[in-house]
C-alpha cells in the first residue's frame, strides 16, 4: 500500500458538506450534477486553476445524442457497446460501459442546455463506427469555463490549492469526511459522501514504474502530471483496484512542431526503428496500436521518413490521410519547410542528400537501411507491399533528395485504472462490496479500458470523465440525503 505523511503543522480549520469533490478537472461535472440535485458541495482542487486533464480534451463520444439527431447520424447505442467490449475481448466492466454509453447522449444535451455549442461530429480517426465524437466550440477548455461557472450559480465551494489529504471514515468503515491541506493549514471537512475525481498517477514516477511495465523516464507526457492522490487515499481506507498499470499511450510522437507531429504519422510516409527497419503498416494510425508497435521496437524510438517529393506533395497537395478535424485528407502544409528546417536546428529533424548520412544520425548500421529503402521502393514500383500489405494508393518511393527523418517517441496522455468502482461509481473494497458514500471517476478509475486504448471509440476519456461525473454526482447526492 502507497502511503504519505499528511502531518501539518499549523492551524486547522473545520468546515462542512454534503458533498466534497476531490479534483476540479472531470469533477466539476460531478459537482454540478450533484448540486442541482439540491447538495451542498465543495470541491477541492490542488493546483491554482480549475481544469485539470479535462481541460485539454478535444471532443467527447455519445450516443443517440440531440446533436447528432439534428444531423442525421445514426449512432445507436447498442453499437457503440458492442464494439467496446468487442475490441476488449470482453475484459471491461460491461455493465460500466453500458451506464456510461446510456447516459452520453443525456449528457450532451445537460452540456447543450448549459451553453456548450458543438462544432461537428467528425469521424476521427475511422470510419468503421458512426460519427460519434462531439467536438465543443472551445474544447474542453470551454466545456469546464461552462461547468465552472454553473457551480458558482449553484453555490458550490471551490477550494483552490486545496489537496485532498486522507478520506475520513466511521466505525462501520462509510465516509465521514476528508482531511485536506492548504499550504500549512490543516482542513478538516465533514461530509456525508466524497467524489475521487483527481485524474490518475500520469506524474507520479514511483507509482508509474511500479505499475506500468512500458513506462520509462523518456516517454513524453501529454498532459497534466496529476500524482495519484485519489489512489493513494482510497486504497489507504481498503479500497480495491483494477486495471492498474495501463497508460494511454499514443505514438509514434514528434514532440515538437505539430505541423511536423502531423507530417510524421502520414500514411504515405515510412517508419523505422534505431535498427534502420520497418516495423508497422504506416497506414495503421489508432495512435494507441501504432504505440503498441512502438513499444516493441530498441527504445521505443522511431523515425519517420520521406523525401522532397513526398514533402513538395504536403505543401502543394495536401495530407493524403489527415488527422482529425483540424488537419483533414487535403490540409496543406504551406509552412512546412520552415517547421523542419527550425526542428532540424533543435535536432529533431535530419535533412540531408545521403542516406549514409541519415544512418550515422540515427545511430543505424547503412546496409540494414538502404536495404529497407530498397525494398520499400520496390515495392511502390509493382504497387504492392509484400512485408505489411499497406494500402497501395498510399505507396510513394524515396528517390528525390533531400531526404527528410523525424525522430519520433513513445508519448501517453495519461494513466487509466486504478480504483475499482461499478457501475454507480462507487468505490468498492476487497471483498467487492460497496465502501459507504464514496465514489470515484475518470482517470482514477478502472474497469473502463482494458490493456489498449479503443480509438475506434475515439472521445471515450473525455465522455467518460463527464459521464462517470454525473452519475456519481447524483448518486451520492441521493445517499447524502437518504442518510440525513
Amino acid at each position: 500500500m502507497f502511503t504519505r505523511d499528511s502531518t501539518k503543522t499549523s492551524d486547522a480549520e473545520a468546515l462542512s458538506a454534503e458533498i466534497v469533490v476531490i479534483g476540479g478537472g472531470g469533477g466539476l461535472a460531478a459537482a454540478v450534477a450533484a448540486a442541482e440535485k439540491g447538495a451542498h458541495v465543495t470541491v477541492l482542487e490542488k493546483r491554482k486553476t480549475a481544469g485539470g486533464n479535462t481541460a485539454m480534451a478535444r471532443g467527447l463520444l455519445a450516443a443517440e445524442s440531440p446533436v447528432q439527431k439534428r444531423m442525421k447520424i445514426d449512432a445507436p447505442r447498442e453499437q457503440l457497446f458492442k464494439t467496446a467490449m468487442a475490441y476488449s475481448h470482453w475484459k471491461i466492466n460491461p455493465e460500466l460501459i453500458r451506464a456510461v454509453i446510456d447516459k452520453s447522449g443525456d449528457s450532451i444535451r445537460w452540456l447543450e442546455e448549459k451553453g456548450v455549442r458543438f462544432e461537428d461530429v467528425p469521424n476521427a480517426y475511422t470510419n468503421q463506427v458512426p460519427r460519434i465524437y462531439h467536438v465543443p466550440e472551445g474544447y474542453g477548455a470551454q466545456v469546464t469555463r461552462i461547468l465552472l461557472k454553473k457551480c458558482k450559480e449553484l453555490g458550490v465551494r471551490l477550494l483552490y490549492e486545496t489537496a485532498g489529504e486522507r478520506i475520513l471514515t466511521g466505525r462501520e468503515g462509510g465516509v465521514t469526511g476528508v482531511l485536506a491541506a492548504s499550504g500549512n493549514k490543516e482542513i478538516r471537512i465533514d461530509a456525508k459522501s466524497v467524489i475521487i475525481a483527481t485524474g490518475g498517477y500520469s506524474g507520479n514516477k514511483e507509482l508509474l514504474k511500479k505499475y506500468c511495465p512500458c513506462y520509462t523516464d523518456d516517454v513524453h507526457l501529454n498532459g497534466l502530471p496529476n500524482t495519484g492522490d485519489g489512489l493513494v487515499m482510497a486504497t489507504e481506507i481498503g479500497a480495491a483496484t483494477e486495471g492498474l498499470g495501463m497508460l494511454h499511450l499514443m505514438g509514434p510522437f514528434f514532440t515538437g512542431s505539430l505541423r511536423v507531429m502531423v507530417v510524421a504519422v502520414e500514411s504515405n510516409t515510412i517508419w523505422i526503428n534505431r535498427e534502420g527497419e520497418r516495423f508497422i503498416d504506416e497506414t495503421t494510425y489508432l495512435p494507441s496500436e501504432s504505440a503498441n508497435a512502438l513499444n516493441r521496437q530498441p527504445e521505443r524510438v522511431s523515425y519517420t521518413l520521406f523525401d522532397e517529393k513526398i514533402k513538395r506533395s504536403f505543401i502543394e497537395n495536401g495530407l493524403v490521410k489527415g488527422i482529425h478535424r483540424s488537419y483533414p485528407s487535403g490540409t496543406r502544409m504551406v509552412d512546412l519547410e520552415k517547421h523542419l528546417k527550425k526542428e532540424a536546428e533543435e535536432g529533431q529533424v535530419k535533412i540531408s542528400n545521403s542516406w549514409e548520412e541519415i544512418a550515422g544520425w540515427i545511430g543505424a548500421d547503412l546496409k540494414p537501411l538502404k536495404n529497407t529503402i530498397g525494398e520499400y521502393n520496390k515495392s511502390c514500383d509493382r504497387g504492392y507491399d509484400d512485408m505489411f500489405y499497406k494500402d497501395r494508393r498510399y505507396l510513394q518511393p524515396l528517390r528525390t533528395p533531400p531526404y527528410y527523418a523525424l525522430k519520433c517517441h513513445q508519448a501517453f496522455h495519461g494513466t487509466i485504472g486504478g480504483i475499482k468502482i461499478n457501475h454507480h461509481m462507487e468505490v468498492l473494497n476487497q471483498q467487492g462490496a460497496p465502501i459507504p458514500g464514496l465514489y470515484a471517476v475518470g482517470n482514477d478509475t478502472g474497469g473502463w479500458e482494458s490493456d489498449t486504448y479503443c480509438y475506434l471509440l475515439t472521445g471515450t476519456a473525455f465522455a467518460f470523465a463527464i459521464n462517470s461525473g454525473r452519475i456519481a454526482g447524483e448518486n451520492a447526492a441521493r445517499y447524502a440525503k437518504d442518510i440525513l
